[in-house]
């Protein structure tokens, strides 16, 4: 028999699937929670203005930054940008410079969080570039992502790490373009519905989508079959390396 090096060449040759993309936020490593608690914090502070049971602080938050994605792009400091518009809003202007900074704050605090990856990602991103190239697909702010690519520890095992300001069928079209890839030898693989799976499907693509235990409400927006064809959903990132290999056996 060949090495392990010709072993890995002969499948790729071999399987219809040829690459395989990875989204980082709550994929690879925890996000959400702290956007979450950063959240319920700036609730806290608004609480001291308006009564919370009344306000729909959150909602409304989630309104201004939606509207701002256009403008600000995602990540934390459009996060931020659009909390201190939403508090100026929603208390009527009465907001005092110590609470914004309190804010800005939050914000800091976010961007210095240190990379946690989830559990068995690393072995199981490293099991799956042993039998295909793998890609890195990212979304946000550039010098935050940058920062969290350099500190996860695996970031050699990916042949190409895109950093990009949106994820949908345009910005894939792009990639695959690049990777001279057509979108049926193509797999991303993501925790949300929006970003990482929709768009690919749309194009002929597969997806792996793996569930993350909270989701930003923007990244829920999707139509999604839940018996789409060439989909997965999986469970933990344990899965992953069984699900990108019958999904190969399937494209093939």
């Amino acid at each position: 028999m060949g090495g392990p090096r010709q072993r890995v060449e002969y499948t790729r040759r071999m399987s219809t699937i040829q690459l395989i993309g990875f989204d980082a936020d709550d994929t690879l490593w925890r996000s959400q929670d702290y956007f979450d608690e950063a959240q319920l914090e700036f609730e806290r502070i608004i609480g001291t203005y308006v009564d919370l049971r009344d306000a729909r602080v959150l909602e409304r938050l989630y309104e201004v930054e939606k509207r701002n994605i256009a403008l600000f792009g995602y990540g934390v400091k459009g996060m931020v940008l659009s909390m201190i518009e939403a508090a100026v809003d929603i208390t009527a202007q009465r907001i005092e410079a110590r609470d914004v900074h309190r804010i800005v704050e939050l914000g800091k605090s976010l961007l210095r969080h240190p990379v946690e990856l989830l559990p068995g990602i690393r072995e199981a991103v490293e099991s799956i570039a042993a039998d295909f190239d793998i890609v890195l697909i990212t979304k946000g702010d550039l010098f935050h992502q940058e920062a969290k690519v350099r500190q996860c520890g695996f970031a050699d095992l990916f042949r190409r790490i895109e950093i990009v300001s949106e994820k949908d069928t345009a910005t894939y079209a792009r990639l695959l373009e690049e990777f001279q890839l057509p979108a049926e030898r193509f797999v991303m693989v993501g925790n949300s519905l929006r970003s990482d799976i929709a768009p690919v499907l749309d194009l002929g693509g597969w997806g792996i989508h793996v569930p993350y235990h909270t989701t930003w409400g923007h990244e829920n927006e999707a139509d999604v079959a839940d018996d789409a064809p060439r989909l997965r959903r999986i469970d933990s990132a344990r899965e992953l390396p069984a699900a990108v290999r019958e999904l190969a056996a399937t494209a093939g």
